[in-house]
């Protein structure tokens, strides 16, 4: 009897979702996507139903760093989320809350920290960073909050080496849920006391 297809696909998602995060954890990329295209290349996968999603890819993240970096990517952690919070403390008046892979948990030493603060208008932000003189970069992010598509604004600076990514959502959706994508889980967020209680931990 041949053998089940459907049973190879998971076989041939698996390794390229393991493909991926030694990818994302050795070179040092954050782009899900971009790792995902390289991974199923190196495994010569053409068939789309053969993709993992990024929850799989992370999860194999997850798996790679427990076992290869274990120690080096605990001290790496600490450091990104110390440095979140000290962003954090200095942008109070924003609601900030940590998100992206420095949560998670799955961040290494070139990844972002990505912050969304809530304002009454990115006016707001923009005015104290140029207050603090800190030199950035505008772009936008686009998130679904509440399901409903939304083209914020974005603030991007260097951080003692590490990028650093300010959304600014508006204040009034500080409890809305937020996703990347319609689809998509809800972003998993942690405000200052929920950041300090990691640290502790």
């Amino acid at each position: 009897m041949g053998r089940d297809p459907n049973t190879k696909q998971g076989g041939l998602r698996e390794r390229i979702a393991h493909l991926a995060a030694r990818i994302m954890a050795e070179d040092g990329v954050d782009d899900f996507g971009y790792a995902k295209r390289k991974a199923a290349r190196q495994a010569g996968a053409r068939d789309a139903r053969a993709m993992p999603d990024n929850r799989e890819i992370e999860e194999a993240l997850a798996t790679y760093r427990q076992i290869y970096q274990r120690d080096e990517h605990s001290d790496v952690l600490r450091g990104l989320r110390e440095q979140a919070l000290t962003i954090m403390r200095s942008l109070e008046r924003f609601s900030p809350y940590l998100t992206g892979s420095v949560l998670s948990g799955v961040a290494g030493k070139y990844s972002d920290i990505e912050i969304h603060l809530f304002a009454d208008s990115a006016k707001e932000v923009e005015m104290y960073l140029l207050n603090a003189g800190i030199r950035y970069r505008a772009s936008q992010a686009r998130l679904h909050v509440n399901r409903i598509e939304k083209l914020l604004p974005s603030f991007s600076f260097d951080g003692e080496g590490t990028e650093i990514q300010l959304t600014v959502l508006d204040r009034g959706d500080v409890r809305q849920t937020v996703r990347a994508s319609p689809m998509g889980r809800p972003l998993q967020r942690a405000g200052i006391a929920a950041v300090e209680a990691l640290l502790r931990a």
